[in-house]
């Protein structure tokens, strides 16, 4: 009689015979019996089948967690991961052999195989003598053809007997001394979903051919497999580009840094007085020094500011530093070592003049002229908007918010961590830390759009009297201010000096306009367009009455010492206004007209000290005291900056890069 499981399918059949005693026949109760009694056979021969295959299934999935365990407990040698790949599936299919081939070009359309895997199972009674180099070598027509038509198809192969294939060698297999009976072989695939290789196993151990249940298991392997191979892979990958890296990046700094010569006769230099050099004054002439001049200057500056003795900086070390800095930028139009060395200056001098020195830590003051020396390193002329439009590798690398303030403060880095430049290198791990943190604020700080966010604070605490110097925010508040008027500086030198300075920003936009014509078949802004060239007289207001201006007035209300510049930006809004006048008809300009700004003679505090509190009501009208808001959406949307900003004017972001 049939045994049937509960879906009613045949699972088997019973069969009784000679009934006893005595021999008698199976009567039809006998029969009703059995009839009863298979239902409970089937119930029991199912689950003991579904048992024994549960059973199957915990074991396999067991050696699956073991594989993963195994693949990512090595992921940095590519030999040794493929070992135990194939020592897991000599185990885990009880097979005699397993080969892994990997490919040469995932890419590429022809299939080639750059290396080849073979391990032999320890149960295999083949002639150990035989070497696996003279395997390889003599199945590699069977092995070849298979792999190679699994690798171009992505579809595995299960070939139960290979005497009926005709890509079967017998002679090769003969002469081998290894006799292939099956071959199953399956295809490797990357986290991508591209084929890296294949994998391949000969011969079950109980010489029955692979069935179904081998195939899934060994592609559920082989995933496994895929995913280790690609993380070994790409860590190869990684550690190669690590080693070009370093090694380009040694080279650079070779041909980055200083020589020795320069180094030495520098260091042996007579290091002339502050006002022999002029730099002790506002009204700095920004070309009167040459370039091994502004070195011996920005010497000077250090040594008065008293930030060698302090940190006990290595005087070669500062030599070499200084020098490497000036090699590390490049022969733009404004954007240079001048340049540079100019907003340094202008540090020293507000530092030195206006006493903050007194209010300021010496971490701060070092931080402050180091930050001023390497704000631009290695600026390439062009502004961050620029950066963007064209997906350089500098908007890559740092995304498109303060991309190369981002690159001008790792560049810094970078030269510090050259062999004998670090100048913080007497600090303990904590100041050095701190220093780092400050030098990074300060290098940033001259992205214009983070000195519109920090302004409105700067001048709510001015106008209100609420500037504390020893409340941290508002310290790291003033020093960004600080860092912005000096770059921002050259507005406030003598008429003859801004000007030409003014010429030279407009020359490196009008070059960065002509490639945004040539390049990018753009239309530039009229700040960077050459042809409208007549209009800087009134680009010029804007920037000063916009942007500088209430800077300016903000700081001297703070610090009375600070005149100077005030004064200088004032003189100069008036030659820009008498050259805008003759332009009136034809351009008109966007300059509204000045709203009140505060009385330089109100009450202040003794040089850089707290002012005195005001009535907090001054708040709410801040922006119109330093400076009226002017309207430009053209210059406001080249430059990447929010119009919804109530501070942002449109000639601020004319000199963007400034």
């Amino acid at each position: 009689m049939a045994i049937c499981n509960s879906d009613g399918e045949v699972i088997g059949v019973v069969q009784a015979i000679n009934k006893n005693p005595m021999g008698t026949t199976f009567t039809e109760d006998d029969e009703k019996v059995l009839q009863m009694y298979l239902p409970f056979c089937g119930i029991s021969i199912s689950n003991a089948k579904l048992f024994s295959e549960s059973r199957k299934e915990y074991e396999r999935s067991r050696a699956l967690l073991e594989v993963v365990n195994d693949l990512f407990e090595e992921q940095t040698d590519l030999e040794k991961i493929v070992r135990k790949i194939m020592q897991r599936a000599l185990t885990l299919l009880q097979c005699e052999r397993c080969s892994v081939l990997l490919l040469e070009d995932i890419d590429s359309h022809v299939v080639k195989f750059a290396k080849t895997f073979e391990l032999m199972s320890p149960q295999c009674n083949i002639d150990r003598d035989i070497s696996m180099e003279k395997l390889s070598c003599s199945d590699w027509l069977i092995n070849n053809s298979i792999a190679e038509l699994v690798a171009s198809t992505g579809l595995p192969v299960n070939i139960s007997d290979v005497c009926q294939d005709p890509r079967f060698d017998a002679e090769a297999d003969q002469a081998s001394g290894f006799h292939i009976r099956s071959v199953l072989c399956v295809p490797i695939w990357n986290r991508t979903h591209q084929i890296i290789g294949v994998a391949q196993i000969l011969n079950r151990l109980d010489r029955k051919t692979f069935n179904d249940a081998d195939q899934r298991l060994f592609e559920a392997f082989v995933i496994f497999c895929g995913l280790g191979i690609n993380n070994t892979m790409m860590y190869n990958q990684v550690k190669k580009t690590w080693a070009k890296q370093s090694v380009a990046l040694d080279m650079l700094s070779y041909h980055a840094t200083c020589s020795k010569v320069e180094v030495d006769r520098l260091k042996a230099a007579k290091i002339p007085p502050s006002s022999e050099l002029g730099i002790d004054e506002f009204h700095f002439n920004d070309f009167s020094l040459d370039n091994d001049a502004m070195i011996t200057a920005s010497l000077r500056m250090f040594l008065e500011l008293g930030v060698v003795q302090k940190f006990k900086i290595d005087y070669e070390v500062l030599c070499r530093w200084l020098l490497t800095v000036r090699k590390n930028y490049r022969t733009v139009a404004y954007h240079n070592w001048r340049h540079a060395f100019n907003v340094s200056q202008c540090m020293f001098v507000m530092i030195a003049t206006a006493n903050f020195q007194d209010v300021l830590s010496d971490a701060e003051l070092l931080a402050l002229m180091v930050g001023c020396l390497c704000h631009d390193l290695d600026h390439r002329g062009t502004n961050n908007a620029f950066q963007a439009k064209t997906g350089s590798a500098l908007a890559l690398l740092y995304g498109t918010s303060a991309t190369l303030e981002h690159h001008h403060f790792n560049h810094a880095v970078m030269i510090l961590q050259s062999e004998g430049h670090n100048i913080f290198a007497n600090l303990s791990s904590k100041e050095y830390s701190n220093m780092m943190q400050l030098l990074k604020q300060a290098i940033l700080s001259t992205d214009l759009t983070l000195y519109f966010e920090r302004r409105t604070k700067f001048f709510e605490y001015v106008l209100s009297g609420e500037f504390s110097w020893t409340v941290e925010e508002h310290r790291d508040v003033l020093r960004s201010m600080l860092m912005t008027a000096c770059d921002l500086g050259a507005v406030t030198r003598p008429w003859k000096i801004s000007k030409q300075v003014a010429e030279l920003v407009t020359s490196e936009f009008f070059e960065q306009g002509d490639r945004e014509r040539s390049e990018l078949k753009l239309t530039p802004a009229a700040i960077f367009d050459r042809n409208r060239k007549d209009e800087l007289p009134a680009l010029q207001l804007e920037w000063i009455d916009g942007i500088c201006k209430p800077l300016y007035q903000a700081l001297l209300k703070l610090n009375r010492k600070l005149q100077p510049m005030v004064d200088g930006i004032n003189a100069n809004r008036e030659k820009w206004q008498e050259m805008s006048l003759p332009n009136q008809q034809t351009h008109k300009a966007s300059v509204c007209s000045e709203s009140p700004v505060p009385n330089p003679n109100t009450e202040f505090g003794h040089d850089a000290e707290t002012t005195k509190p005001r009535d907090t009501t001054e708040k709410k009208s801040h922006v119109r005291k330093f400076g009226p808001k002017l309207e430009c959406r053209e210059v406001l949307r080249c430059t990447g900056i929010k119009e919804a900003d109530s501070n942002i004017t449109s000639a601020g972001k004319k000199q963007i890069m400034l």
